[in-house]
Parts: C-alpha cells; sequence; structure tokens
C-alpha cells in the first residue's frame, strides 16, 4: 500500500506544474452546520458544471478535437483519498479541506476529467470511509463506515436527479471505493427500473463486480453497447496476487479498454491512444497494452519518464489514467449509439 500512496503523490505534485487544469473556484472554508453535506449548495460537490473546479480540466493535445458538447450527464464517484493512518475516525469529515483538496486535484483532475467532453460532471463529495475500512478485522465497523459513505451518495443522487437531470441521458463512473457505491447505486436506481432507459454505460472501474452481480444489468460485449456495465482492474502482466484476487471465488466482469471487449485476445500499446500520467498535459500514446486474465487485466509496465520508480506491480491508481483517451473516444462512441437507437 505504501507503493501505492507514494505514487498517488508523485502524480499529485506533478500535477501542480499543469497550465490546462481549470482554476478551481470552489471553497475549501465551508463548514457543515451539522456535520452533513448539504447538497443543494456547490461547496459539497467536488465537480459540478455551475462550477468551474478540475474535473474542467482538457489535457492540451485533446483541446485540438474542439468545443465540448455536454449532451450527457457523468455521475462521478470518487476514490479513498482518505489514507491518513494518524486519522481517527472511521469515516471523512464532509468539510476536512485537506481531504478535499486531495480529492479535487488528483482523482477529480486525473479521473473525472475523462468524462468533460460529453458530459456535464457531477461528482458529490461525501463521507467516505477511510481505507481501513478496506483491510481490517473489525468488519462491523467498516460495514458502518462503508455504509455511511454510501448514504451521502445516494442522497446526492436523489438531489441530482431531482434537480438537474431533466431526462438526460446519464453515465455512471467510479473507482475504488467510488465503484462500491456506485455498483449499489445502480442495483438500487437503475436495474429493472425506468431510470435503466437513461444509462449509456456504468463504468465502474478498480472493484470487482461478480458477473452474477445484476440481473438485468448486463456487462458491455463490445464498443458500441449501451445500457451496460464495464469493469476491470489493473496488474503487470504475470503478476499473480495472493492476497485477495486469488482467494476470490466468482467471476468477475473484466472489460480490456483497448478492444472494449471481454474475451482474452492481446491488444498492443499501440492501440492506446493516450494515457495521462506524470503531467496532466501530456498525452502519453502506448504508455500500455493489455490483456485479460482470469478476473484481472494485465497491462506491460507504463512507459513514461521516471519509470524506473514504479516497482509496484498493483497499477489499481492508474486504471482510469493508463487508458484515459481510450475511455474518452469510447465515451462519445456509446453515447452516440445511445442517440440514435
Amino acid at each position: 500500500m505504501n507503493k501505492v500512496i507514494i505514487f498517488v503523490f508523485f502524480l499529485l505534485y506533478a500535477s501542480a506544474c499543469s497550465k490546462q487544469i481549470a482554476v478551481h473556484s470552489g471553497n475549501y472554508n465551508f463548514k457543515s452546520p451539522n456535520g452533513l453535506p448539504q447538497y443543494s449548495s456547490l461547496d459539497y460537490w467536488a465537480a459540478h458544471p455551475w462550477k468551474w473546479d478540475p474535473s474542467d480540466s482538457i489535457p492540451t493535445a485533446l483541446k485540438k478535437q474542439g468545443k465540448q458538447d455536454t449532451i450527457a450527464d457523468a455521475f462521478f464517484i470518487h476514490p479513498t483519498t482518505l489514507v491518513d493512518k494518524d486519522y481517527e475516525s472511521w469515516n471523512a469529515t464532509i468539510d476536512d479541506s485537506v481531504v478535499n483538496i486531495k480529492t479535487d486535484f488528483s482523482p477529480i483532475l486525473y479521473q473525472a476529467s475523462v468524462f468533460n467532453q460529453k458530459c456535464r460532471v457531477f461528482a458529490p463529495r461525501y463521507r467516505q470511509a477511510h481505507i481501513k475500512s478496506f483491510y481490517t478485522r473489525d468488519t462491523a465497523a467498516a460495514a458502518a463506515a462503508i455504509d455511511t459513505a454510501y448514504q451521502d451518495i445516494k442522497n446526492a443522487f436523489i438531489h441530482y436527479l431531482s434537480n438537474w437531470n431533466k431526462n438526460r441521458p446519464i453515465i455512471i463512473a467510479a473507482h475504488s471505493q467510488g465503484t462500491v457505491h456506485a455498483a449499489k447505486l445502480l442495483k438500487e436506481f437503475f436495474e429493472g427500473k425506468d431510470l435503466q432507459n437513461q444509462l449509456v454505460c456504468a463504468y465502474i472501474i478498480g472493484m470487482p463486480i461478480p458477473t452474477n452481480y445484476y440481473n438485468r444489468l448486463p456487462a458491455c460485449k463490445d464498443s458500441l453497447a449501451t445500457g451496460c456495465v464495464v469493469s476491470w482492474r489493473t496488474f503487470k502482466t504475470g503478476y499473480t496476487d495472493t492476497s485477495f484476487v486469488s482467494k476470490e471465488k466468482f467471476t468477475a466482469i473484466v472489460t480490456n479498454p483497448l478492444s472494449w471487449r471481454m474475451d482474452t485476445t492481446f491488444i498492443a500499446a499501440d492501440k492506446n491512444t493516450g494515457g495521462v500520467l506524470q503531467k496532466f498535459n501530456k498525452l502519453k500514446p502506448g504508455v500500455v497494452n493489455a490483456q485479460i486474465h482470469g478476473n484481472v487485466l494485465w497491462t506491460s509496465k507504463p512507459k513514461f519518464f521516471g519509470n524506473i520508480f514504479l516497482k509496484t506491480k498493483n497499477y489499481h491508481i492508474g486504471d482510469i489514467n493508463l487508458f484515459y483517451n481510450n475511455i474518452m473516444q469510447n465515451v462519445n462512441t456509446r453515447l452516440n449509439m445511445f442517440l440514435i437507437r
């Protein structure tokens, strides 16, 4: 875990040099009167179309694609940014400025921005569960922390639906802890319900989604499918995990983001149209190849200056970054298919 955290901060601090990162118009000094999020206020949204935030950032190379056309909404649930081992609470306080800044200039910048070319991006702040919730033996405390976080996500989504959606197409997107909540949100609000008709795609990445988790929300079979789910977890080719993946007793949804298929065909790095890693402005084509192996996605070691220092074989932090432009292109493809169906 320490190696992953070091890599997170490497990306975070590198981002500060990017001239194309959106100037943040948000407020980090707000205080919740009762400790609960107030989703009628923009302070409680890490990303929102009514303010300028890091999700509005566009890498320089992609600015040439032309004017944004936000004809759909992306509801993005960010991953865990509460990793301080000295943090006593099981959940982040909603107005913790340190956690909120880390959230905005790491996953909101590097992940939520993938969806900004075709979507208005909504990303709620929430009382996220501490990282220890996913490793502790105190399962009762962990479950309570995760449930608290989900209740915030649920309330944010209800507020979004009631006030801003107006029957627009929806993309659900998430990473890591966010995917835990997104998977549940899809089951509660979309599967077998009218809202499923508005679902373009669910990009729920970084946590395993069993193939039988949904009865009426299928996994996406190719790049054109809509109303479906894509998911993957990224490891270095040849790495066999012994702590959690190898113990899984189910088959997970695994999508290859270079082919958008679920077969085990090896897809060469020349199909990777660009990752965003150390510097947000720099799009790195061919950064990794990809091949599905069991319940995970195997890739080559990412190609970028300084990768000699990247020793971890678990590329969880790069699940989205490594395929940044491929995801952006696929959002456009699926949305076009959704609109003509």
